[in-house]
Order: structure tokens, then C-alpha cells, then sequence
């Protein structure tokens, strides 16, 4: 069966058209500037990219020209509607209710919206992708695919904060973590890549982007992870603080003459390693040119996030009570071999040793820790487009 997956953001559209049977992707592309001007980037297997200028005023438009797109007469991969069996979506947060992917019905609908304070920039998004899709293809089935469902097996002792009770009760304040869908892609291959046995496995995922999270998972299952309420916490990121004193909130508010709104925008979109580089860049590629020419804001980005990479995978070490591999992953993951290098120096008392000449390859399956290491180390690319129709065929 054909499977459209939308990944639609506030101004954005991802989206591939996978065969299912065969896991090919028929399609792909991307709707940007929705609202503003507007542009679609489409590209069919074995084809150019095609871009093209298109005033979208809202998601609806977008979904109709990436319709029109895949039916095209000259590029399209497929002839009509009909063609599309069922339709995958990714939505950012489910909250407690969403424990794994569902069917869409008007009452999934009523839930998502029930988070949207959870995550205001993501899922109302996501909730006009869906309904576009439902408008312009009413007999497609549809299914949701949460970024929280694989972590909602997180034992209280870990998705609770230190915080009154009374708040987990009101307005579930917790811990729920994101990347969810690439975590579980990405641990279940790294088994299958590794010759693990998933039911008796120990594995942590680090997925490193601009946004970044690390998982512990036993036996398949989500125990730990380091974002948490929102995608705010945890890692050094790109242009986000990760971790830090929430007093420096009230510190800074004073100091720089900033509302909540207005540190809060620090703290998401000044930060990480943006921030620490002096506002050279979040880019990896040039914090790594800027630390071989000598910038020390560069070199020192780079150790924090790294320092702090390793700090997070030698507690899930503790939390599992050990670990039998590590699978990086996401756009950092599967191409900084210095970032990897870096991390797995502060690991070498797990008896890890990195293949040098592994570890300077990027983006494949592959191992970058040596034979005589006690814990593999591996690269595993994610796909949480594939993901999404996995989960979607199993459902529908």
C-alpha cells in the first residue's frame, strides 16, 4: 500500500509517499513559507527537484499542491487519489493519553487538542495538517504517530519532578520527552544491525540535531530520557539552554529588563551552542572549522555539548545498571565523527575504544567502536519518515 506521511510544523510540510510493501520512497519534499509567500520543494524518486513559488495561505493549500504534485502527469508517481491508501501523521505531543499510535477519529482529534498547551507551537499545527488532509482525502484512513507515545513506559521515579504533587495532578507537570519516534526506530535497528536480542538488551540512543535527546532503553521499552515537559530540557542544543538553575530565569529577567516571554526566548532560540560560541553559529560543521582555527568560544561549545553528551549516557549507564550498546543518530549524530569522538573519550571505562576509520565515515549503518570494545558502538541513520508508515500500516 502507498502511505503519505505529513510532518506539518506552524510555517512548514515535510512529506514522503512510501511504498509500503516494498519501504521505497515513492516521493518527497517540502512546503515552506505557509502563510507568507510560500514554496514547494518535490522530488520523485530518481528525479531533479522541482521548486516552485505558489502563494499557500494555509496548510490546505500546501497539502493540495503536494497533491498535485504527486499526480502530475510528467513527475507525479501516481494517477489519482485513490492511489493513496492511508495517510501518517506525526504529532508532537499526546500527553498521558496516547501511549502508542492511533486511528484518527473525532475523539483523537478532541484529545490532541487537549495538549496544545503542552506543545502551542507544535500541535495546532499539526492539527490543521490533519484536518486539510481529512478534507481533501475524506476516505483515506488517517493515523497519528506521537514524538511522546515511547517514552509514556517511563517509571514514575523517572518522568516526576521534585516539584508539589498537586501540579502532576492538575496540569500533569511531568516529564513525557520527545524524538520519540526516532528513539524507537532507531533502538529496535541498532538491535537488529548489532545481532542484540531486543527483549534482553540494554541500549542508549543519542540523538543528536540541533534539537537533541538521549534515551535508556531496556528490553525495548523507554525507561529514562532527557527532554522533559517540553523540548527545553535536557542537552545543550543548538540555539536551546538544555539543563541549567531555573533561578537564573528571575536572575536574568532582572538584569536584562525581560518578562517570562522574553527569557524564555533566550533560553529557546539564543542558547545552546549558538549562545556559547558567542553567536557564531549552531551549525556544527562550523563550530568544528571554527575550533581548527583556533576560536575558543567554537572549542568551548564544542567540549560543552559534548561534555554534557557524556554525562547523560554515563547516568542512563547507572540507571539501566549497565549498558550493552550505544546508537548515535539524527544529523549530528550521523555525521560529526569529532562530536562522536569526543563524546566516547569520556566513556573509555565502559571498555570502549573507537575505530578511527569507521568513525570518519557519516551516514550509514555502521559500528565505530572496536572488536576488543565491551560495549558496541554504532551508527544508526534514523528514519522517522519510514517509522510513521510502519506504524501506520500496522494500524490501518
Amino acid at each position: 500500500m502507498n502511505v503519505l506521511v505529513i510532518n506539518c510544523g506552524s510555517s512548514s510540510l515535510k512529506f514522503q509517499l512510501i511504498n509500503s510493501d516494498t519501504e521505497a520512497v515513492l516521493a518527497k519534499g517540502l512546503c515552506e513559507r505557509i502563510g507568507i509567500d510560500g514554496r514547494l520543494v518535490y522530488q520523485p524518486a530518481g528525479g531533479e527537484k522541482e521548486i516552485t513559488e505558489a502563494d499557500m495561505p494555509t496548510h490546505k493549500q500546501a497539502i493540495q499542491m503536494v497533491l498535485d504534485a504527486l499526480m502530475n502527469e510528467k513527475t507525479g508517481v501516481i494517477k489519482s487519489l485513490a492511489e493513496v491508501d492511508a495517510v501518517g501523521h506525526r504529532v508532537v505531543h499526546g500527553g498521558e493519553k496516547f501511549a502508542s499510535s492511533v486511528v484518527i477519529n473525532d475523539e483523537v482529534m478532541a484529545a490532541i487538542e487537549e495538549c496544545n498547551d503542552l506543545a502551542p507551537l507544535h500541535n495546532p499545527a499539526n492539527l490543521i495538517g490533519i484536518r486539510a488532509c481529512q478534507e481533501l482525502m475524506p476516505t483515506a484512513p488517517m493515523v497519528a504517530v506521537f514524538d511522546t507515545a515511547f517514552h509514556q513506559t517511563m517509571p514514575s521515579k523517572a518522568y516526576l519532578y521534585g516539584l508539589p504533587y498537586e501540579y502532576y495532578e492538575k496540569y500533569k507537570v511531568r516529564r513525557y520527552g520527545f524524538h520519540g519516534t526516532s528513539h524507537s526506530f532507531v533502538s529496535k535497528h541498532a538491535a537488529e544491525f548489532l545481532g542484540m536480542d531486543l527483549e534482553n538488551s540494554k541500549i542508549i540512543v543519542a540523538h543528536l540535531g540541533n534539537g537533541a535527546s538521549i534515551s535508556a532503553v531496556v528490553n525495548g521499552k523507554c525507561v529514562d530520557t532527557s527532554m522533559g515537559l517540553t523540548p527545553l530540557e535536557g542537552l545543550v542544543m543548538g540555539t536551546r539552554s538544555g539543563d541549567m538553575d531555573p533561578a537564573i530565569m528571575e536572575f536574568i529577567a532582572k538584569k536584562e529588563g525581560l518578562d517570562i516571554a522574553g527569557v524564555m526566548n533566550v533560553l529557546n532560540k539564543k542558547s545552546g551552542v549558538q549562545g556559547l560560541s558567542g553567536g557564531l553559529s549552531s551549525d556544527f560543521r562550523d563550530l568544528e572549522e571554527g575550533m581548527d582555527n583556533g576560536n575558543e568560544l567554537a572549542k568551548n561549545a564544542m567540549e560543552v555539548f559534548c561534555y554534557r553528551v557524556a554525562k547523560y549516557i554515563g547516568s542512563y549507564v547507572a540507571a539501566m545498571n549497565g549498558v550493552d550498546a550505544i546508537a548515535f543518530t539524527a544529523g549530528i549524530g550521523e555525521n560529526a565523527g569529532t562530536v562522536r569522538k569526543m563524546v566516547l573519550a569520556y566513556l573509555e571505562y565502559l571498555g570502549i575504544a573507537v575505530d578511527e576509520e569507521a568513525n570518519s565515515k557519516r551516514g550509514e549503518d555502521m559500528v565505530i567502536s572496536t572488536a576488543d570494545s565491551k560495549v558496541k558502538v554504532a551508527v544508526i541513520p534514523t528514519n522517522e519518515e519510514l517509522a510513521i508508515c510502519r506504524e501506520t500500516v500496522a494500524l490501518v
